[in-house]
């Protein structure tokens, strides 16, 4: 059996380092000391410092079982209330001891009381510390004192030290440009005044992470992963690719001629992009980003008819099924009329329908493969496989997206990749994770692309908005009626995917209504959008299994249930499945009467922004750089000090210093990566 961990290991903290890197989360200032009296009289501020003699600790039932406990001082007396507690506390907070205590000073049953404070066993002149006191992020079973104490040995280690050292002297820095980098704190003294900051440090800075201590902390650790990142972009310009040169007529021309538009000036700008990566001897590493209806899957189409032209293989993977299937009905009829070959492979296949697949991706009779995840896996073999193109690349893991990149070519030649985002990705997040990654944006909308007005209706307005879809409906326009569950939750009291189905049914009787989830099969997905697409259903209720993908110009109305409990992207998302056709179109948010104040700001932003690349920054601040970009599925760790709004100033400043030391001290910059990242730099390549 595996040994027992201790409690530090159980955190993480199984190395003098990573004790060191454990920084506080917050301080509290327990070197200030007030009375018992003007605690009192100045109850409502938190978190004041009293102490006093206990003259009561008792077991009371009123209603629950609870421990009163009265301290005294020569002026007044403090009622301190604890519903959960143990004997060891009993014990400690017996009468007659003296206990220096903080919390907030509350009204209480008994008159003014702290409802579980911080409690020390004191003597009256106990000394009060010189220092603030961290406070650390923990976990269940392991307190304060135990992480301080052990972060406390860990720095006396001698390892510390060594882990610690300088190893870029700042100090020596003559370029104007970095002169901020000179007045900062070092490594180790860093560290150390974080730990243990005194009583003159700024407290504003310590939190807010503006002190330079913390910027010296932020400036290592983003310094190492720019150093990655633009290691990696040097590698991958050393690997061969298809060398894939422009030229005239072929099926790129015979494609633009099949299209039945003429391509957006933004359009052509981002092909031109992606046709000369092509034509580079190295890898293409581009992220073809653009806001829900902007033309992205043409200009995929064009940089996959430029390969196979080439005589390579095209793969197309996409997150869910029906996604992928909406690309495969969107390329069939052009590369069936370019006599180009395609197959069709995700997971719900039968094993023959499977092995025929693979085995044309083989054999290389497969020009084109569209599919989900299933052409990553086991059995899949490309015959020269000279393009991958990932679509909402941020919904694959790290770990899946780079097995993709390995797969690719033969031993010595590496396929191009193109990956595809409807969600856009904030300025400072693409310059923070994307230095390997070359960023093509298409910023404007095909032409008779009509704007969609969003509005917000609560959820006793209900019969309003199903009187609208009637009139919608009536037009001989379509409509989506979104909800987040499929089976009931008590907690959330949500309403469900076949509760509404059945009421919309029920009141829209002369209209055909169709429901769709997730547990329904891969052919009972496929055949409702089949129909639906057609107009021979009216109205679709789904969950977000529409989120991306599905286009249907003639659905000119999206009804999205209880939308305080989505976040940006999705409903960004599923309100872009409108507005593809002539007619003006609608967003509907249904939310509940009791709105938490962040479901408010979330819910007028999406009501006052149609910019994806607005309400990606609002995603952003709300969820964190880890979700938007995927790679918390791999569960690898992101930037942990750095707040990529606060500090977007630094980034763009240790991106250049990343560059200058990789050119002018290779040596140091290897060096400071194993410091921070260790194997970890290979997943922030993806």
């Amino acid at each position: 059996m595996p040994e027992n961990k201790s409690p530090l290991e159980r955190l993480g903290l199984d190395t003098p380092a990573a004790l060191a890197l454990h920084l506080p989360i917050r301080y509290e200032d327990e070197t200030e000391l007030t009375s018992v009296e003007e605690a009192i009289s100045g109850f409502g501020n938190a978190n004041v410092q009293t102490q006093g003699k206990v003259i009561l600790c008792e077991v009371k039932f009123r209603p629950r079982r609870q421990l009163i406990v009265v301290i005294a001082d020569q002026d007044a007396e403090l009622v301190l209330r604890f519903l959960n507690f143990y004997p060891s506390q009993q014990k400690q907070m017996a009468i007659g001891n003296f206990l220096r205590v903080r919390g907030e000073v509350k009204q209480g049953f008994m008159g003014p009381e702290m409802v579980h404070p911080t409690v020390k066993q004191v003597l009256p002149e106990t000394p009060l510390p010189q220092q603030l006191t961290p406070v650390y992020s923990t976990i269940a079973g392991i307190g304060q004192i135990t992480v301080r104490k052990g972060i406390e040995k860990g720095l006396k280690d001698p390892s510390v030290r060594k882990f610690l050292r300088e190893i870029i002297p700042l100090g020596s820095i003559t370029d104007p440009r970095y002169s901020f980098l000179k007045d900062l704190p070092s490594l180790e003294e860093s560290i150390f005044s974080l730990h243990y900051p005194t009583v003159q440090t700024n407290k504003d800075a310590l939190l807010e992470r503006t002190h330079p201590a913390w910027r010296r902390i932020q400036f290592e650790e983003l310094l190492a992963q720019q150093i990655s990142l633009q290691r990696a972009h040097i590698e991958r310009q050393k690997r061969k690719a298809p060398c894939m040169n422009q030229s005239p007529g072929g099926f790129v021309q015979r494609l633009f001629d099949l299209l039945p538009f003429t391509l957006t000036d933004a359009q052509k700008k981002v092909w031109g992009e992606i046709a000369n990566d092509l034509a580079k001897p190295y890898p293409m590493n581009r992220l073809l980003q653009g806001d829900v209806g902007s033309g992205k899957t043409a200009v995929a189409a064009l940089a996959a008819a430029h390969a196979i032209d080439h005589g390579y293989q095209v793969a197309l993977m996409a997150p869910t099924e029906i996604l992928a299937e909406q690309h495969f009905r969107k390329f069939e009829p052009w590369f069936l009329e370019l006599g180009v070959e395609m197959v069709w492979l995700t997971g719900s296949l039968k094993s023959k329908e499977k092995k025929l697949a693979q085995e044309k991706i083989k054999t290389g009779q497969a020009q084109l493969a569209i599919g989900t995840h299933a052409l990553i896996q086991e059995g899949v073999e490309f015959a020269q496989l000279g393009l991958a193109i990932i679509d909402e690349q941020h919904r694959f893991g790290v770990r899946q997206r780079l097995q993709f990149h390995g797969r690719q070519g033969s031993e010595d030649i590496f396929s191009h990749q193109l990956m595809m985002s409807a969600t856009p990705i904030p300025r400072t997040l693409a310059m923070t994770y994307y230095a390997d990654l070359e960023v093509s944006v298409i910023d404007e909308l095909p032409p008779g692309r009509k704007p969609i007005l969003t509005k917000l209706f609560k959820d006793s307005r209900r019969d309003e908005v199903i009187l609208g879809i009637r009139k919608e409906l009536t037009l001989g326009r379509q409509a989506y009626w979104v909800c987040p569950l499929i089976e009931e939750s008590e907690v959330l009291q949500l309403q469900t995917v076949t509760d509404t189905f059945e009421s919309l049914k029920a009141k829209l009787t002369e209209y055909r209504i169709a429901m769709m989830h997730g547990r329904m099969s891969s052919e009972e997905k496929s055949s409702i959008m089949a129909d639906f697409k057609s107009g021979s259903i009216q109205l679709l209720v789904s969950t977000t299994v529409i989120e991306v993908g599905v286009d249907v110009p003639n659905a000119s109305l999206m009804i999205i249930e209880h939308s305080e409990r989505f976040g940006y992207s999705q409903i960004h998302q599923l309100r872009g499945r409108v507005g593809r056709g002539e007619a003006d179109s609608v967003c509907i948010l249904l939310y509940s009467e009791h709105l938490s104040f962040a479901a408010k700001e979330r819910l007028k932003v999406l009501r006052e922004n149609s910019d994806g690349f607005i309400i990606a920054e609002h995603d952003l601040s709300l969820r964190g750089p880890g979700e938007l970009l995927g790679s918390r599925q791999s569960g690898e760790s992101m930037l942990r000090f750095v707040d990529l709004q606060r500090d977007a100033w630094l980034v763009s400043l240790v991106k250049d210093f990343a560059h200058d030391i990789l050119a002018t001290a290779p040596e140091l910059a290897e060096l400071h990566l194993r410091r921070w990242l260790g194997s970890r730099a290979d997943y922030l390549k993806a």
